[in-house]
């Protein structure tokens, strides 16, 4: 990439390109959903920070990552409130600032675009990971659902898809940076880029969209979506409650449209996070109450339940996989409670910042294995809420032979805003990532559920209120190749930002300590501009 050397392009224009670049980030996720906005976005934080010192590109980057994330997760503060949702946002925008730093550094080797692709793929492995087990969101992949380029997602997971649409970003900043003075074939490669890799996912799709397997085998689910008044109608206690109660009674209208005739019966019936607030071991009436619809509708179904313990001050976040002969059996309990909203660290420091800190007085206990259920119909993966942001979590209960995804999400103390449709999005990618059905059973909505090519099959209505979904399914065994292959795509394009770095910093060593037979320190520096 050729830098931007007008002097007239100040610092102040480049800080000014940076916020636009993160604000129209946002467009290209739900509910906007506008994805080639995210090729847009990268262009602009490309060319903000194009031939700038790395500490100008690290403010650049802040600047950048503010004005996405703040916009981006505003959800967050329904739940915590306005200060830690803008602690978040500033906090991580930190990483783009790593991100701003590095893109005018690898900007410098041949073919820019590769390099700003694996550049963010650094930026994100960094994010995804810390602190506290990182904040995925917001990753480019995640904005890309209904793009062509979703079929990536089939190859190397999320990490390629980043890295296809950061590529593509670049090719759209080489050609915007190389318009005047007019170099026609810069412009012509950087216009390549950007329209032959959604090219290349529309040809992707045809070999690697998801048949059936030789079998041919499908399964019919049900969704029961239990509804609730809308957020603070309840108090909390009467709302654990009313939670339960929601959704047996929709388990036992399920049942009695079974025995009408109205639907199919179905093999397996999903019930949402939290669908039961009170921990049946310990309640009862809260067990009597479960096994009832369970009995009722005759086959088993997963049921998200709060338990007690270890301890008066910990509980479990679990999926139990409930039988109608011989009760609660499987269980998985989450393995990526949230931090600040699960559980609290460094508790004393957190209260002092927000008194909301202090209504989380149980701290949720993590859990361990693979996320893989059997004793159902077929073997289910089971993903509880925020855990479809994380490649490995969902990956590890495929890899250990899942042949049907399920994401348990309560999303009712979000209101009406865009988290929902956030977390759809990523859960129509990892359907494409791994080859598999994927069903996202909300307390509240949304519900749905989705093919194994990420298509939406079906899908609740309105916020706030009770659905039933039933729908059958493909239900397959076989493997993708980012499913095999792991996280090794991620490994091998973050290894290879920092080897860009290291590379071009070792070059700038040798040219600022020249040897007998180096070149002259001005014909260097010609040498390292004119690259």
């Amino acid at each position: 990439m050729r830098p931007i050397r007008d002097p007239a392009f100040s610092k102040r224009w480049a800080a000014l390109i940076a916020v636009g670049g993160g604000v129209i980030g946002v467009l290209a996720f739900p509910r906007f959903g506008i994805w080639p906005a995210a090729f847009v976005s990268v262009a602009m934080l490309s060319v903000a920070v194009d031939g700038r010192r790395s500490r100008t590109g690290a403010w650049l980057g802040y600047l950048y990552g503010c004005s996405f994330l703040l916009p981006l997760v505003q959800w967050t503060g329904v739940y915590v409130g306005p200060v830690p949702w803008i602690i978040l946002g500033l906090a991580f925008a930190a990483f783009f600032a790593v991100l701003g730093a590095v893109l005018p550094v690898l900007a410098r080797l041949p073919v820019g675009p590769i390099w700003v692709g694996a550049a963010w793929v650094l930026e994100e492995f960094l994010r995804d990971r810390i602190p506290f087990g990182g904040f995925p969101w917001g990753r480019l992949a995640f904005s890309q659902a209904e793009s062509p380029l979703k079929w990536f997602a089939a190859l190397g997971g999320a990490p390629l898809v980043t890295f296809i649409v950061a590529v593509a970003g670049g090719g759209l900043a080489a050609a915007v940076m190389n318009v005047w003075p007019l170099r026609i074939r810069a412009v012509a490669c950087g216009v390549a880029v950007l329209v032959a890799l959604p090219l290349a996912g529309l040809v992707l799709s045809w070999p690697l969209s998801p048949a059936p397997d030789a079998a041919g085998r499908t399964e019919t689910i049900a969704v029961i979506q239990g509804g609730l008044p809308d957020l603070g109608s309840l108090a909390f206690e009467e709302r654990a409650r009313q939670v339960l109660d929601n959704h047996v009674e929709q388990t036992l209208k399920l049942a009695q449209q079974v025995a009408q005739g109205k639907v199919a019966r179905p093999s397996l019936v999903l019930w949402p996070e939290n669908s039961s607030d009170v921990d049946p071991f310990q309640d009862p009436a809260a067990a009597a109450e479960i096994d009832r619809a369970v009995k009722a509708i005759g086959v088993p179904v997963l049921v998200g339940a709060i338990l007690q313990g270890p301890g008066p001050t910990h509980r479990r976040n679990v999926g139990i996989l409930w039988s109608p002969t011989t009760g609660p059996g499987a269980q998985y309990v989450k393995r990526h409670p949230v931090p600040f909203a699960e559980y609290i660290p460094l508790r004393s420091i957190a209260q002092a910042v927000s008194s909301d800190a202090k209504t989380v007085t149980q701290d949720m206990v993590a859990g361990h294995g693979n996320g893989l259920l059997r004793g159902g119909p077929v073997p289910i993966g089971d993903v509880i809420c925020f855990e479809v942001a994380y490649d490995d979590l969902v990956r590890s209960s495929v890899s250990a032979g899942a042949q049907l995804l399920v994401v348990q999400t309560n999303n009712a103390t979000f209101g009406h805003t865009a988290e929902t449709y956030q977390q759809l999005a990523m859960s129509q990618l990892r359907a494409v990532e791994n080859g598999r059905t994927v069903v996202q059973v909300a307390t509240t909505g949304m519900s749905a559920v989705i093919g194994p090519d990420g298509t939406v099959r079906d899908r609740s209505g309105a916020l706030y209120s009770a659905a039933i979904l039933v729908d059958t399914v493909p239900v397959r065994s076989a493997t993708t190749l980012a499913t095999r292959v792991g996280a090794w795509p991620e490994y091998v394009l973050t290894a290879l930002a920092l080897v860009g770095v290291a590379g071009v910093v070792w070059r700038n060593r040798r040219i600022r300590s020249p040897s007998k037979d180096a070149p002259p320190a001005e014909e260097a520096q010609e040498e390292m501009v004119t690259t």
